[in-house]
Formats: structure tokens, C-alpha cells, sequence
């Protein structure tokens, strides 16, 4: 025979079990007299579709006229002590700059590009010990000066009025762009060279029937963004039995100079 708490504990015992088989997946768990149900997280799957794309380079360039001078000239002396090959140099470079500044060059166009001293040697073999044997002979100076100026103009003048005056080494001239106006035309050549790759884009797409859906990723080239390289005139070497003071100007020529942009642009495409 039951007693009450006997009926009390088995019913439980048997809504216990009950519970467990309605619920089916469910975890159920207990706390004292309480019961804690854990319900069953559903799981979402993504699916992540590939993208189609096209990477294309396009380019853009334009022909412009120089607005840069760069002259590069310099007095050699050679002495028997280097003070008075120094002596002679300072006096004919001190000549040349007064003949350069009289076309009208500032001096804040002016700037030493180059000075060395160094000792000449005369070497030969003694006939005696047959070894080999070296004389200071001299010491030779150098001097080298740039002249750099947006008046294309002057170039002859500067030339002859260096040589006259007392240089007798012209290294360099040559007529390039300023770095300003050089980052100006890259600019300004940005959008055409991303019209350039459009259009290489859209005629490749054509016969596959896909098209231009958007744009991935823009890139510009910064390689070459330097000024182009300018057009040199050949070094002249003068010597002291070259007439200085002949009426003929030297001919001097400029010519155009080539500036580009590259821009890689990778399109988004679909099919048609």
C-alpha cells in the first residue's frame, strides 16, 4: 500500500519521462527543483559567389614643348702647385658666371655642380732598378657650373659667352620640363589613360557577350614619375688654340618632349 509522498514521487518520476520523449531533440537539464530546456541553434550557410572580373592597363600620352634650360659648363686648369691652378680657375670661372649673368641669368639660376682638386703624376720605368716610377708633375682643378632657366632663348648665348669668357668644357645642354609642369600633364593625362582601359575593356568583352558591370580597384602607375629624360646636346672640350672670339653663335635646337600616365583598372563584368 502507497502512501501519499510514495504517489507524489512516482507521478513525477513519470512526468519526467514524458517530458523527455515529447520533447525528442531538445536537451533538457536539471537544477534543484527547477528544469532548464536548451533549444537546438539552427545553422546558416552563406554562399559566397565568385566575382568575374577583368584587369586592363590603359595609357595616355602627349607631346609638349620644353620649359626648361639646363646648361652644364666648367673651367680646367692645370698648375705646377694647386694654389695656383686654384688661382687661375677662380679667375676664369669668376670671368664666365660675369658672362653668363650678363644675358641675363640670375644668380639664384647659377648653382656648382662640381669642383675637384687632384694631383697629376708622369710616371716611367727606370732604365736601372726597372721598376716603375711617378713624379708629381702639377695639379689640375676643375671646376663645373648648371645653369638652369625657363628662358629657352639664351642657349646660344650662354654657350658662347661661357667660352669666350673662359670656359673650356661645356658637359651638358639640354631642354627638358620643370618637375611642376611634368606633374601637371601626368595629371591631367589620369582620366584619358582610365578612358583607355575602358575602352580596351569594353572591346575585349564584345565578342564574349559579357559587359562592364562596375569597378573593382583603380591603380596608377607611380614608376616614371620623374621628369623625362632631356635632350642633350654632345660635351665640348675646348683647348687653348680654339678661337674664343669668333662672330658665330652656336646652333642649338629643342625639341618636344613625350609625357605618359598608366592606369590598371579591374571592371566588374556579367554576362549580357
Amino acid at each position: 500500500m502507497m502512501n501519499n509522498k510514495t504517489k507524489t514521487m512516482t507521478l513525477g518520476a513519470m512526468l519526467a519521462i514524458t517530458m523527455v520523449v515529447a520533447m525528442g531533440s531538445t536537451a533538457i537539464s536539471f537544477s534543484g527543483n527547477h528544469y532548464a530546456l536548451a533549444q537546438e541553434v539552427p545553422t546558416t550557410t552563406t554562399i559566397t559567389q565568385e566575382e568575374n572580373i577583368i584587369s586592363v592597363t590603359g595609357t595616355a600620352t602627349t607631346s609638349v614643348e620644353p620649359d626648361l634650360l639646363i646648361v652644364t659648363f666648367g673651367v680646367e686648369t692645370q698648375e705646377i702647385t694647386a694654389k695656383e691652378s686654384l688661382d687661375a680657375n677662380t679667375q676664369l670661372m669668376n670671368s664666365t658666371i660675369t658672362a653668363i649673368q650678363s644675358t641675363g641669368i640670375t644668380e639664384d639660376e647659377i648653382s656648382t655642380s662640381g669642383f675637384n682638386i687632384y694631383p697629376i703624376y708622369d710616371g716611367y720605368e727606370d732604365p736601372e732598378t726597372f721598376r716603375w716610377i711617378q713624379e708629381l708633375t702639377g695639379y689640375q682643378v676643375t671646376n663645373t657650373v648648371t645653369v638652369e632657366t625657363d628662358n629657352l632663348d639664351l642657349a646660344a648665348d650662354i654657350i658662347d659667352g661661357a667660352v669666350v669668357a673662359g670656359a673650356n668644357r661645356v658637359d651638358n645642354v639640354s631642354f627638358t620640363l620643370s618637375p611642376e609642369k611634368h606633374m601637371q600633364l601626368k595629371d591631367e593625362l589620369i582620366e584619358k589613360a582610365i578612358q583607355n582601359a575602358k575602352t580596351k575593356a569594353e572591346n575585349a568583352l564584345s565578342p564574349l557577350d559579357y559587359s562592364i558591370t562596375g569597378v573593382k580597384a583603380v591603380s596608377l602607375s607611380e614608376s616614371g614619375m620623374h621628369p623625362p629624360q632631356p635632350m642633350p646636346m654632345f660635351g665640348m672640350a675646348f683647348d687653348e688654340s680654339m678661337e674664343r672670339g669668333a662672330n658665330m653663335s652656336t646652333p642649338v635646337f629643342s625639341s618636344d618632349q613625350d609625357v605618359s600616365t598608366t592606369a590598371n583598372v579591374v571592371f566588374l563584368i556579367g554576362s549580357n
